[in-house]
């Protein structure tokens, strides 16, 4: 059954240095405040995993947090380019990231593979792209019943999947709905799972188009409302959108950049 726990002890028990981490969402329920806390606490060397690194991770990138990438597609959604992931690559700042580049399909059916117990999962991609040349988890591989060559790529199990949902209750089962991305599969993949919501409450309400995560599948959970803040968890928040617009200048420039960070992750950490 998962913990309830608080946020900060949560990432103190499930995250750790050198840790293949996850956090993931899409437009919606991002968990924009588990990574700051993950920045807060100063881990390093993390190979971070994510289907659409977006601006979560210009900032984890940014403060040093990470060594390698693994994705299928960054930017800073409707604005441009993530700067500090530009940044990183081409200037090893703050320090050199390594990059193991996918498609979308490619990154969802590794998260399947690996929440199947699956050793790599099969699909037709990759075809007609340059990735197989750059990307060595990339391998072709006949069919044993038809002859055909289709693309494998290894199962991911990161050591923690991060995301966030609405609500859950007081057994740690927890329940999210709107658009849901990768979250279950990614949690079910994962070691060791942190699941953040809006609120804790005695009982779930059947939500139309829910997905149910059951306690015994997650690890830990915990209360951090307005968690995927600048994104939202739909029904209780909007999208910020001038914080994605505004992040472009942000983030363009090192010391704009640090100033940020300085006054919205590691002072809003000593306010609380």
């Amino acid at each position: 059954m998962a913990k309830l726990v608080s946020l900060a002890d949560g990432v103190a028990h499930l995250v750790g240095d050198g840790d293949v981490v996850a956090l993931e969402g899409f437009t919606h329920l991002i968990p924009f405040a588990a990574g700051h806390e993950i920045i807060r606490q100063g881990r390093q060397e993390l190979t971070l995993v994510r289907m659409t690194p977006d601006v979560i991770y210009d900032q984890l990138i940014g403060a040093g947090c990470a060594r390698r990438l693994v994705f299928s597609w960054g930017g800073n959604p409707g604005v441009g380019s993530l700067h500090r992931f530009r940044d990183a690559v081409q200037h090893a700042w703050p320090r050199p990231l390594d990059l193991e580049e996918h498609s979308h399909a490619g990154m969802a059916n590794r998260y399947v593979a690996g929440a199947s117990g699956l050793p790599f999962a099969v699909l037709r991609g990759y075809t007609g792209t340059d990735l197989p040349g750059h990307t060595t988890n990339i391998r072709p591989i006949t069919c044993p019943f038809t002859g055909e060559t289709l693309t494998a790529v290894p199962a991911l199990r990161p050591d923690a999947t991060v995301v966030h949902a609405q609500r859950a209750d007081r057994n740690g089962n927890v329940q999210m709905w709107g658009i849901t991305g990768v979250q279950k599969e990614a949690v079910l993949a994962a070691h060791r799972s942190l699941v953040t919501v809006e609120e804790i409450v005695d009982e779930l309400e059947p939500v139309p188009g829910q997905v149910i995560l059951p306690g015994w599948a997650v690890t830990a959970v915990a209360e951090v409302p307005g968690g995927a803040h600048p994104s939202y968890a739909h029904g209780y928040s909007v999208r910020d959108n001038d914080f994605y617009r505004d992040w472009d200048a942000v983030s363009r420039h090192r010391d704009t950049f640090r100033a940020w960070l300085d006054e919205h992750v590691h002072k809003a950490n000593a306010a609380a």
